[in-house]
């Protein structure tokens, strides 16, 4: 039975003529590094690239809860969905706000801003309110939980202060206190241990790569995956693309404008590379994070739907692109070296192999990239007698990978995912 505690997955993967990541001026973003400046993909990009891929090993293929990162989870999935119920938009709201104070900020609402919710003042939009400041990261279930919540304090509400619900609308001072005194009554306590209870409860996105909080109702959700940012092996290759847009109907009918040429002028700059991209799963972490048990009971859980998203996040690394300049780029391309290693060891990533930036002659980028990540990792195994399990998928010269590692062959990326998915299972 395996004992991995991580995997770590490494890639080479060659992008000819794109833009896959800029920087705020537009250009290719950049990584000085060993005395050569690469180019870069940053792990934002990666992540934010696989989370939403719809295609084949999708992550949310699977029947499992997913998380939204939005500054308006609240407003679109609790407040929105009770008005459409029936419920009072005005208790809705307010309620709402008080639901947000309590797990953003681990605070009561004051009295005032709940009135004012309930009555708000001529040209406020009081649903403005219920935007956070920042993104915030909440799983389905959570909001499924709070909705429930909600509707249930409404419901008893009801029956003593039905006045919100008549057609006429009118609500005496005194039905609005009683109202604020309920929306002031959600139970730290009860919010906490029931939101740690449900299963998954902040969604598969945030038990993969983690949430901040800063509220001690909410459970912190430390990344299960960690990625670091992709960078070419080789120094930087890029240039200045200019273009110009023809405007057919000028071209067609100059008599019409007196004009003939170009409508639109401008340059980008496009980039080539051969690029190393560096993923470590913790697997206790990851099972834990999805089963919603402790770190320490990893190995008893249920560790089925890790499982499954070990093998769609292999298929994900290995076959999906950063999606920027579609049209003009086609910057579609899948990896042509996979190494993954599964063992307990503190994870280490390759990417000193590539310290001095290879060689663009020779025998080529990628075969050059092999030697130097082949002859590092014999060194360093070597060095600290590691003791890791290996699966390569690889194109090319790939004896210069074999030699070193002391392998006999390389193997399919599905292998890869379905024997990574193993190491997580304890096969």
């Amino acid at each position: 039975m395996s004992n991995s505690k991580f995997l770590q997955i490494h890639t080479l993967t060659s992008y000819p003529g794109t833009l896959l990541n800029r920087d705020d001026a537009g250009f290719a973003k950049r990584l000085p590094f060993g005395g050569s400046t690469r180019t870069r993909i940053s792990s934002q990009c990666l992540k934010y690239h696989w989370r939403n891929f719809k295609g084949e090993h999708a992550l949310y293929n699977m029947d499992v809860p997913r998380s939204y990162r939005s500054r308006e989870t609240f407003q679109r999935r609790v407040a929105k969905p009770l008005v459409d119920e029936g419920y009072p938009e005005s208790l809705v709201l307010a309620g709402t706000f008080s639901l947000i104070d309590r797990l953003l900020s681990d605070k009561q609402s004051g009295k005032n801003e709940i009135k004012k919710l309930i009555r708000p003042d001529e040209g406020q939009n009081p649903w403005e309110q219920l935007e956070t400041s920042q993104i915030t990261v909440f799983g389905e279930p959570e909001m499924r939980y709070l909705r429930q919540l909600l509707s249930e304090k409404l419901d008893e509400f009801k029956e003593k202060s039905p006045a919100f619900w008549e057609a006429d609308g009118s609500v005496s001072d005194d039905a609005i206190e009683d109202a604020v005194k309920m929306m002031q009554e959600f139970s730290k306590k009860e919010l906490k241990n029931n939101l740690k209870a449900l299963r998954t409860a902040s969604g598969l996105d945030a038990a993969m790569f983690g949430r901040m909080v800063t509220s001690d109702v909410l459970a912190r959700g430390d990344a299960a995956i960690h990625v670091a940012h992709a960078f070419t092996t080789h120094a930087e290759e890029s240039e200045s693309d200019y273009f110009s847009a023809v405007d057919e109907l000028r071209r067609d009918e100059p008599e019409e404008s007196g004009e003939l040429g170009a409508g639109h002028i401008n340059s980008t700059e496009i980039a080539s590379g051969l690029f190393y991209q560096y993923v470590v799963i913790d697997l206790p972490l990851l099972v834990s994070n999805i089963e919603g048990v402790s770190r320490n009971e990893w190995d008893e859980a249920d560790k089925a739907l890790s499982m499954e998203t070990i093998k769609s996040m292999i298929h994900l690394i290995a076959t999906v692109s950063p999606g920027a300049k579609l049209g003009s780029t086609a910057p579609y391309s899948y990896a042509q070296c996979m190494l993954v290693e599964s063992g307990s060891a503190q994870p280490r990533t390759l990417a000193n192999a590539f310290e001095r930036a290879v060689p663009k002659n020779g025998q080529g980028v990628l075969a050059n990239s092999y030697n130097v990540m082949g002859k590092y990792i014999s060194e360093m195994d070597r060095m600290y007698d590691l003791q890791l399990e290996r699966k390569l998928a690889a194109v090319g010269p790939t004896e210069l990978l074999l030699e070193p590692l002391e392998m006999d062959e390389t193997v399919s990326v599905r292998n890869i995912a379905d024997w990574a998915a193993r190491q997580a299972g304890g096969e």
